[in-house]
């Protein structure tokens, strides 16, 4: 199974790299993001899972509802991306249930950072995907952590996909960056050797960001976002339903996981 899915957030990277934006605007970039993916994904006919911090749930109500009501699953990306207490897991998973009046049964960490999984099973999570099992300088250390997914304190945890051997990251900047067929060659020998993917994106990828004053993105963020992400991802979708291989969410891939 594909699992495709999305961390919709309000868009605050910008401040990563220096740069300010308004509240208002963090919301209406993520937000035009995340209609374009739900374009794609009713077009395919794919279902997907959207990671969705409880700030940007509470400012788009009406998309909330379409994604339950298209048979995606929403799952907690936090109370709100920048700032983290361990008592925000459970708040989260409450005021996203409370928002969208379905059940919230997975977490994933802003930036892919560590989270105590006593913490998240405590919080009432069935599954945790919170980790890049590779190196990646700055951000990620994780060659000791298994590339598949395994239990730890009674949390199912289902890291990124990475390669086999070398581990080298199936995220979002590695799309954005390598050649689609390179891209492809290294999705379709992960998925051969693991029988799933675990792939993840966010809605401002398909929105332009190449307005360098405004964003302060280097090349290697800004490279293939707005029109040509868009039209990345509907290949890729293709590419992958031609190979008949099934999308699914998180809860649907554990549903189908051998007891």
């Amino acid at each position: 199974m594909v699992l495709l899915s999305f961390d919709i957030e309000e868009f605050d990277m910008p401040f990563e790299y220096g740069k300010d934006i308004s509240f208002e605007d963090q919301i209406a970039i993520s937000r035009a993001g995340t209609v374009a993916i739900l374009d794609i994904l009713d077009q395919y006919k794919v279902k997907a899972t959207f990671f969705c911090t409880v700030t940007f749930a509470e400012n788009i109500p009406d998309l909330i509802k379409r994604i339950t009501e298209t048979g995606h699953e929403l799952a907690s990306h936090g109370y709100y991306h920048s700032d983290f207490k361990p008592e925000h897991l459970l708040q989260s998973k409450l005021k996203l249930e409370e928002l969208s009046g379905k059940e919230i049964t997975g977490y994933r960490m802003a930036r892919m950072m560590p989270v105590d999984e006593k913490e998240i099973e405590k919080a009432g999570y069935t599954y945790n995907t919170s980790i890049n099992p590779t190196y990646l300088p700055g951000r990620y250390n994780n060659f000791n952590i298994s590339r598949t997914h395994f239990v730890k304190e009674n949390v199912l945890q289902i890291p990124a996909s990475v390669s086999p051997l070398v581990r080298f990251p199936l995220f979002w900047l590695s799309f954005h960056n390598l050649p689609l067929s390179i891209y492809k060659t290294l999705a379709s020998w992960t998925y051969k050797k693991d029988k799933y993917l675990n792939i993840y994106f966010h809605p401002w990828e398909f929105t332009d960001l190449n307005d360098f004053e405004r964003f302060g993105f280097p090349g290697y963020v800004r490279k293939n976002t707005g029109l040509k992400m868009i039209e990345r991802m509907k290949a890729l979708i293709s590419w992958m339903k031609a190979k008949n291989y099934p999308f699914g969410t998180f809860q649907e891939f554990i549903k189908n996981l051998p007891r």
